[in-house]
């Protein structure tokens, strides 16, 4: 009984994101405010059912209900029971389940939290996330559905936790990548809400802002977290190895990172309006990527789950609406909201602007390794591997001058400013990084890699300036 309740609350909680989808922007468009103001109701009920069919499910995993094929397939009655609670979101339908809810939890927030927020922008906000929920939705219920049953042949043992997840590192490691993944979904929304209105000012950008670097911290988290795991469980022998689903999560960070930094220079100088927009549309795409990489059978990682390729088609063909559809809005719509403003080229704005256009370079440098190989395999045209040498040669080079921009930045104001006034600063700065960079290797009495030297003297820069 307790699996058609929690499948009862999921389809329930398509029709609340579908009118959550329609109804606020009607009433948006129509300037009706009851409208308007009935996004916040559809939003806790949005959370609610979403939040109780995950309880449903946790439920299951706790009593040892194998008539559920997703329990039966991922724990056993010898598991720890914070292991069951924790196999929840440990397989593919969990794992969504958990975004879903993560998605509606981040929905409710911005209800809750946005009352400075001109009703009209709030309701087209949520609409947007509503839309993102109600996708998600749907794939779960057509597809991925966590409460299919067994019946009526049940099994009396289930097969077990996957190993390499029993382990700390799965109560904490998904959630919170999850939840800088799906937050990116609130600055895809406040860029589409800007476009749907027609204007992106300073006070749009503050708004935007602070949930753009709470997800950015979570997904900082996440993959912190994940590459530590990894280390002690696989066996690498390092924190990083450039597997393609590190990539998958690393990209929308480093999209995340310039998107933070392009706010800024929106907030205090009304300028970027149409980069951050860009921005915002490619971060949340970039999350949407790697979903779709992870679930969709095409890459050979032991962080893929091993998901049907029809599944990862439904998420290819929903990454491609949303992101064509946001570009599409964005080449309509775009114009309304271009920037006026002329920016020195000695001014805090340009500077961040070379800090952007480095992290975006490297964005694509991650993106072209991580998906080349894919391409030309499915082209037939044979297997290719791109590894760490592609990699940290590339990134050296693009990490060195994007260090010398986030050591100078802060030291430069913004509007206009002079090279003379911190001139003397830099040259001791730069003499005191390059002695650092000498003593430290001499110091440690070792042979140290060259990356290493380089990271120190990076680290170096920035820790004086």
């Amino acid at each position: 009984m307790m699996p058609e309740i929690g499948n009862a609350l999921l389809c329930l909680a398509l029709g609340v994101a579908l009118l959550l989808s329609v109804y606020p922007l009607w009433g948006a468009a129509r300037g009706d405010a009851r409208m308007m103001a009935s996004s916040g109701v559809f939003a806790w009920l949005l959370f609610l059912c979403v939040a109780g069919a995950f309880f449903v499910l946790a439920h299951a995993f706790v009593v040892n209900d194998f008539t559920v094929a997703y329990v039966a397939g991922n724990s056993n009655t010898q598991l720890p029971v914070w292991y069951r609670v924790a196999a929840t979101w440990g397989a593919h339908e969990g794992s969504l389940l958990l975004w879903v809810l993560l998605m509606s939890g981040w929905t409710l927030a911005v209800a809750v939290f946005s009352r400075p927020v001109p009703v009209d922008i709030v309701a087209r906000v949520l609409a947007v996330m509503g839309m993102v929920s109600a996708g998600f939705l749907v794939f779960i219920l057509f597809t991925s559905n966590p409460f299919a049953r067994t019946l009526p042949d049940f099994p009396v043992e289930g097969r077990d936790l996957n190993p390499l997840l029993q382990d700390p590192g799965l109560i904490f490691h998904p959630p919170l990548l999850y939840m800088g993944y799906v937050g990116f979904s609130v600055a895809f929304a406040f860029a589409i809400a800007a476009l749907l209105c027609g204007r992106l000012d300073s006070a749009f950008a503050r708004f935007s802002r602070p949930w753009t670097l709470a997800a950015w911290v979570f997904l900082t988290l996440g993959i912190v977290l994940g590459s530590a795991w990894a280390y002690y469980e696989l066996g690498w022998g390092g924190w990083w190895f450039w597997d393609p689903v590190e990539n998958a999560s690393f990209m929308p960070w480093l999209a995340g990172t310039a998107l933070l930094h392009s706010l800024a220079v929106t907030e205090q100088r009304a300028s970027f309006k149409a980069w951050t927009l860009l921005l915002s549309i490619c971060a949340f795409s970039l999350c949407l990527l790697g979903t779709f990489l992870v679930r969709s059978g095409v890459l050979v990682s032991v962080h893929a789950f091993a998901s049907d390729p029809a599944r990862g088609m439904f998420i290819l063909a929903f990454m491609v609406l949303v992101t064509g559809g946001s570009l599409l809005l964005f080449a309509v719509r775009g114009h309304r909201v271009r920037s006026r403003v002329n920016n020195a080229l000695w001014s805090r704005e340009s500077l961040l602007l070379g800090n952007n256009v480095l992290l975006m370079a490297a964005m694509l440098v991650v993106l072209l390794g991580t998906l080349l190989p894919l391409v030309h395999k499915q082209l037939g045209l044979g297997s290719i591997s791109i590894g760490e040498p592609f990699f940290n040669t590339m990134f050296t080079w693009l990490m060195a001058p994007f260090a010398l921009l986030l050591g100078v930045g802060p030291l430069v104001r913004w509007g206009r400013d002079r090279p003379r006034k911190i001139r003397n600063l830099l040259l001791v700065a730069f003499i005191t990084t390059l002695l650092l960079s000498v003593l430290l290797p001499w110091l440690l009495q070792d042979r140290i890699a060259a990356m290493t030297v380089a990271g120190m003297a990076m680290a170096c820069w920035i820790g004086v300036l």
